[in-house]
């Protein structure tokens, strides 16, 4: 029984999960980027027979253990708590294709399976369409084991939850600093850097990087870049008027033996502003050693001292900073949430204040201004048609002759 608001420290997950790794031959960790327990009934709710959870694995299975809030840093190190605790067969399933899964029951298995990101950000029927895929995921799966007739477990988790409730103090400090001088997220991981000798040249942080390829293959490479990385970037080039980010990564996926994404930027003066300013220019993606998509980059940009900071980055119409195919591209599609780069002037191996790629003006600011012109421009007229008016300069005299106005007056 766990008190109402408590939350699972690393320490006490390990002894919970003992029975699990104990007596369990094949372990299956379903990990999502975000989910909160709040989840299950809110989105469950709010769209009636729209049920994102619809396989019972949780009712049909014999025992269960439900933890509301568990703390992030026992989350980011499970995995390596799992393979330490008992000696597993490790199965990492990135592409989701579960109808060639190969489990050998002789020898304990643990299997990790990466599940679709939420599209964080956009509105909540795209959450729920995520939810409702990676259910899907689950369900064929559980299903797919229990027909061999192999016993398993299941942990069904996400590297960080998806609803915090913000204190007050945190609400009236909050300001437009991101990660150059606020405190240490616990959620989050160190952003990625590249060094010249001593020096940091080029910093990337992502809290979702991901890719699908023109077979629909679905690739995350958050996990390999910042959280164990396993990335190689000595192709990285560094200069005071050009970077290049280079991020290798050797079989990502089944099918692909080598990937490499470069990310281009560049630090020119411009005459205007009488500054320079840092750009990333374009993303380019060499599968096999072969230049398969190559995408020109929109609004991603900041003076030269400051970092470069978009909520999401993409290909896809609905995203605030779009990568825009070139002609020979093939059909791959990007998604990356909160990127932050700076390839210039790095100090003290942070980053620097952060510019936005959000434009001050958007969209809701520009329907507000074009409401309250026509409400002003109604109010003014309806103004001007008052001070028109004119009130009779003669009245009749009951006593006299009638009042005779002429049609001139």
């Amino acid at each position: 029984a766990l008190h109402e608001g408590h939350i699972v420290s690393a320490q006490e997950l390990t002894v919970l999960l003992q029975p699990f790794t104990q007596n369990s031959r094949n372990l299956i960790l379903f990990l999502q980027d975000m989910l909160s327990i709040d989840d299950f009934t809110y989105l469950s709710e709010s769209y009636g027979n729209k049920n994102p959870f619809q396989n019972e694995v949780l009712q049909s299975s014999p025992s269960s253990l439900v933890l509301p809030a568990v703390d992030c840093e026992a989350i980011r190190y499970l995995r390596s708590f799992l393979q330490e605790s008992e000696d597993w067969n490790l199965i990492n399933i990135t592409n989701l294709n579960v109808s060639q899964l190969e489990v050998n029951t002789r020898k304990p298995n643990l299997l990790v399976i990466q599940l679709h990101p939420l599209v964080s950000g956009l509105n909540e029927i795209s959450t729920l369409e995520a939810i409702a895929e990676n259910d899907k995921i689950i369900g064929r799966l559980t299903m797919d084991l229990q027909e061999r007739g192999i016993n398993f477990s299941v942990i069904y988790t996400a590297v960080k939850p998806s609803r915090i409730s913000r204190r007050t103090v945190v609400v009236r400090e909050l300001r437009r600093q991101l990660m150059a001088t606020e405190e240490e997220d616990s959620l989050s991981y160190s952003p990625l850097n590249v060094t010249t000798g001593n020096d940091t040249c080029i910093l990337f942080y992502a809290s979702n990087f991901s890719l699908k390829t023109s077979s629909s293959v679905f690739i995350d490479l958050t996990n390999a870049t910042f959280v164990t990385p396993t990335v190689d970037t000595s192709s990285s080039e560094c200069s005071d008027s050009n970077t290049t980010l280079s991020l290798k990564y050797t079989r990502p996926v089944n099918g692909i033996s080598s990937l490499e994404i470069r990310f281009l930027m560049t630090n020119k003066f411009y005459e205007v502003s009488a500054r320079n300013w840092s750009t990333l220019d374009s993303i380019e993606i060499v599968q096999d050693g072969e230049e398969f998509a190559k995408f020109k980059v929109s609004v991603i940009s900041a003076p030269a001292e400051y970092s470069s900071h978009c909520q999401l980055v993409g290909t896809s119409n609905l995203y605030p900073a779009r990568l825009i195919p070139s002609d020979e591209t093939k059909n791959w599609d990007v998604f990356i949430s909160r990127l932050q780069i700076q390839g210039f002037n790095i100090e003290n191996n942070q980053f620097s204040y952060a510019s936005d790629c959000t434009g001050f003006f958007t969209p809701g600011i520009w329907m507000g201004l074009v409401t309250s012109i026509v409400l002003l421009w109604i109010l003014a007229y309806g103004i001007h048609m008052i001070m028109q008016l004119t009130t009779n300069s003669r009245f009749d005299d009951p006593k006299g002759p009638s009042l005779s106005v002429p049609q001139t007056e």
